[in-house]
Protein backbone atom coordinates (compact mmCIF):
# COMPACT_ATOMS: atom_id res chain seq x y z
CA UNK A 1 0.00 0.00 0.00
CA UNK A 2 2.75 2.32 0.43
CA UNK A 3 4.00 2.17 -2.65
CA UNK A 4 0.98 2.86 -4.05
CA UNK A 5 0.68 5.90 -1.91
CA UNK A 6 4.68 6.92 -3.19
CA UNK A 7 3.30 6.12 -6.85
CA UNK A 8 0.34 8.87 -6.34
CA UNK A 9 2.17 11.28 -4.76
CA UNK A 10 4.40 11.17 -8.03
CA UNK A 11 1.79 11.62 -9.99
CA UNK A 12 0.47 14.96 -8.27
CA UNK A 13 1.28 18.41 -8.20
CA UNK A 14 2.98 18.65 -4.78
CA UNK A 15 3.35 19.91 -2.30
CA UNK A 16 0.51 17.03 -1.44
CA UNK A 17 -1.48 17.18 2.05
CA UNK A 18 -3.32 14.47 3.15
CA UNK A 19 -5.50 14.44 6.47
CA UNK A 20 -6.94 10.39 6.81
CA UNK A 21 -4.70 8.69 9.93
CA UNK A 22 -4.09 5.81 7.64
CA UNK A 23 -2.42 7.68 4.77
CA UNK A 24 -0.14 9.73 7.16
CA UNK A 25 1.16 6.53 8.64
CA UNK A 26 2.08 5.69 5.13
CA UNK A 27 3.62 8.99 4.60
CA UNK A 28 5.49 8.83 7.99
CA UNK A 29 6.87 5.10 6.59
CA UNK A 30 7.36 6.96 3.13
CA UNK A 31 9.83 9.77 5.14
CA UNK A 32 11.65 7.50 7.75
CA UNK A 33 12.47 5.35 4.50
CA UNK A 34 14.13 8.11 2.96
CA UNK A 35 11.25 8.00 0.05
CA UNK A 36 10.03 11.33 0.29
CA UNK A 37 10.46 14.77 2.03
CA UNK A 38 7.12 15.34 4.31
CA UNK A 39 6.37 17.38 7.39
CA UNK A 40 4.85 15.23 9.70
CA UNK A 41 2.68 16.28 12.76
CA UNK A 42 4.30 14.95 15.71
CA UNK A 43 1.66 13.22 18.20
CA UNK A 44 0.52 15.39 20.70
CA UNK A 45 0.70 13.17 23.84
CA UNK A 46 4.86 12.29 22.97
CA UNK A 47 5.07 9.67 26.15
CA UNK A 48 2.58 7.11 24.50
CA UNK A 49 3.07 8.63 20.24
CA UNK A 50 -0.59 8.66 20.41
CA UNK A 51 -3.15 11.41 19.62
CA UNK A 52 -5.39 12.46 16.58
CA UNK A 53 -2.94 13.51 13.85
CA UNK A 54 -3.79 16.48 11.69
CA UNK A 55 -2.22 16.25 8.53
CA UNK A 56 1.09 15.78 6.86
CA UNK A 57 2.23 17.76 3.80
CA UNK A 58 4.23 15.71 1.07
CA UNK A 59 6.96 18.30 -0.39
CA UNK A 60 9.10 16.36 -2.63
CA UNK A 61 9.87 12.49 -3.70
CA UNK A 62 13.67 12.33 -2.96
CA UNK A 63 15.85 10.29 -5.55
CA UNK A 64 15.77 7.19 -3.40
CA UNK A 65 12.03 7.26 -3.81
CA UNK A 66 11.90 7.93 -7.78
CA UNK A 67 14.83 5.06 -8.26
CA UNK A 68 12.11 2.79 -6.45
CA UNK A 69 9.14 3.97 -8.42
CA UNK A 70 11.72 2.79 -11.74
CA UNK A 71 11.86 -0.46 -10.28
CA UNK A 72 8.47 -1.06 -10.80
CA UNK A 73 8.45 0.49 -14.43
CA UNK A 74 6.34 4.20 -12.96
CA UNK A 75 5.89 5.72 -15.06
CA UNK A 76 5.14 3.39 -17.83
CA UNK A 77 7.43 3.72 -20.60
CA UNK A 78 5.42 4.00 -23.62
CA UNK A 79 6.46 5.40 -27.10
CA UNK A 80 5.63 8.40 -27.99
CA UNK A 81 2.58 8.99 -29.88
CA UNK A 82 3.70 10.63 -32.74
CA UNK A 83 5.88 7.75 -34.06
CA UNK A 84 2.14 5.80 -33.99
CA UNK A 85 0.89 8.86 -36.59
CA UNK A 86 0.81 8.93 -40.22
CA UNK A 87 2.85 11.96 -41.82
CA UNK A 88 0.36 14.70 -42.58
CA UNK A 89 2.56 16.36 -45.39
CA UNK A 90 3.29 13.69 -48.30
CA UNK A 91 5.02 14.40 -51.31
CA UNK A 92 2.18 15.37 -54.56
CA UNK A 93 2.50 13.90 -57.80
CA UNK A 94 2.72 16.60 -60.50
CA UNK A 95 1.18 15.52 -63.70
CA UNK A 96 3.72 17.63 -65.80
CA UNK A 97 6.89 17.28 -64.07
CA UNK A 98 8.27 19.49 -66.82
CA UNK A 99 6.67 22.85 -66.36
CA UNK A 100 8.74 23.31 -63.08
CA UNK A 101 7.78 24.34 -60.06
CA UNK A 102 4.14 25.90 -59.23
CA UNK A 103 3.63 29.79 -59.34
CA UNK A 104 3.75 31.77 -55.85
CA UNK A 105 0.26 32.46 -54.65
CA UNK A 106 0.54 36.07 -55.62
CA UNK A 107 0.50 34.97 -59.43
CA UNK A 108 -1.71 32.34 -59.08
CA UNK A 109 -4.58 34.83 -58.11
CA UNK A 110 -3.74 37.28 -61.22
CA UNK A 111 -3.66 34.07 -63.63
CA UNK A 112 -7.26 33.42 -62.48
Amino acid sequence: MTMNLLKQIAGSRLPVTFYRSEDIDQVRVLRATGLVIALVPSPSKPLSLAGPPSAAQVLAVTQKGREELAKFNYPESRPPRWRNRSPRFTARRRSNAASGPPPPSSARSLLQ
